[in-house]
């Protein structure tokens, strides 16, 4: 095998290809990229058996062939060679020579043969969206995946679609974040979508306008992100009714500015830590919100002006969970809705219902 090809354009191929590639793997190719040259085109792929990310790159093919090649060195080699185009050849001793410019590296490769197979599957429906909608989408409720791999089911989000409506549903057992937007698609289907897949297409997505094709098998999806190929197993199993977990009363509601309950909730926080968990405490008046905790290291108090609309009430929540929530909403102004101390507080747009978030209430004890 033989190939020329531009440094910028492999370099950027290999860094995205590696990050389906397996650290430590008992297979010693899996640590590899699978290379081939064919009809003056370069395919890479890595594979760590759960999720595969191919893609392809023009170059000048002298002779057709494959290998694998190892990714972390081969990536250090080709980011830091010196001139803009880069040689690679190889030969029938499984060695690598690459040259750029004075510089010329030999290394050892594995034959393609020793490769798993990627994956392959039929596709039984086909999903288009906006790349930016699609990120926007996943970047709103990805904060709330699990990663408890005793429950492999909530370590994905629900990808919903029915009625020209497409809904991603995060949920961990403290908090849960739905995203949905109007798309152009007659699909109705409902799948479950790894959680690390979906940082791989967050990280891929460099263009808003470009458009994204989702492609649904029986226990396959794959995203086709501009030249990329993301391919990984659905999550199987049943995932949680999200709709009776909403609650259809709203005994307090209070509409208050974004930026200014971040920010009161960090002032608040300062005084815990992942060592010393302690609940803020909301106390929830007609006119204002009382913030205050108590922890081992001390006490901290706060006032945010508001206007209420229902019961007084006071509940307590995980600082973290109510910031991430916060932070995801991207909006000025957002609703509080409230059901009394051990109900989840729900979060929502002043305006539309683009998402909805759910953040579930710590017990509160004595008194502060």
């Amino acid at each position: 095998m033989k190939f020329t090809v531009m440094r910028s354009d492999i370099v950027t191929a290999v860094q995205n290809v590696s990050r389906a590639v397996s650290t430590k793997a008992t297979l010693p190719a899996l640590e590899g990229i699978l290379i081939k040259a064919y009809n003056n085109t370069l395919t890479m792929s890595g594979y760590d058996m759960e999720l595969a990310i191919t893609t392809s790159i023009d170059a000048t093919v002298t002779n057709e062939g494959e290998i694998v090649v190892g990714a972390k060195l081969f990536s250090e080699i080709v980011r830091k060679l010196p001139e803009e185009i880069v040689t690679v050849e190889t030969d029938e001793r499984m060695i690598i020579y690459i040259n750029s410019g004075n510089a010329a590296y030999q290394i050892v490769g594995i034959s393609s043969m020793e490769y798993p197979e990627m994956p392959k599957f039929d596709s039984l429906d086909e999903i288009r969206i906006s790349a930016g909608l699609l990120k926007n989408m996943i970047k709103q409720t990805i904060y709330a995946v699990s990663d408890n791999i005793n429950k492999p089911i909530y370590t994905g989000s629900l990808f919903e679609v029915k009625d020209k409506v497409m809904r991603i549903v995060s949920i961990d057992g403290y908090r849960m974040a739905i995203r949905q937007e109007n798309i152009e698609s007659e699909s109705d289907n409902r799948f479950i979508v790894p959680g690390k897949m979906q940082s791989e297409i967050l990280k891929l997505i460099t263009d808003d306008e470009k458009e994204i094709e989702i492609c649904i098998g029986q226990r396959h999806v794959s995203f086709t992100v501009d030249n990329y190929s993301i391919v990984s197993r659905l999550i199987e199993g049943n995932f949680l009714d999200y709709r009776t977990t909403i609650p259809k009363n709203e005994d307090t509601v209070i509409r208050i500015n974004t930026r200014e309950l971040i920010n009161s909730v960090d002032r608040i926080a300062l005084i815990t830590s992942d060592r010393v968990q302690s609940p803020v405490r909301f106390s929830i008046t007609q006119d204002e919100i009382k913030l205050s905790c108590r922890t081992a290291v001390g006490r901290a108090n706060d006032v945010i002006p508001v206007s209420t609309i229902g019961k007084d009430t006071e509940i307590g929540f995980n600082n973290k969970y109510v910031l991430e929530a916060l932070r995801n909403t991207e909006c000025d102004e957002v609703k509080l809705i409230l059901n009394g101390s051990l109900s989840p507080m729900v979060i929502r747009p002043v305006q539309g219902e683009e998402f909805i978030f759910l953040v579930v209430p710590m017990r509160l004890n004595d008194e502060i």
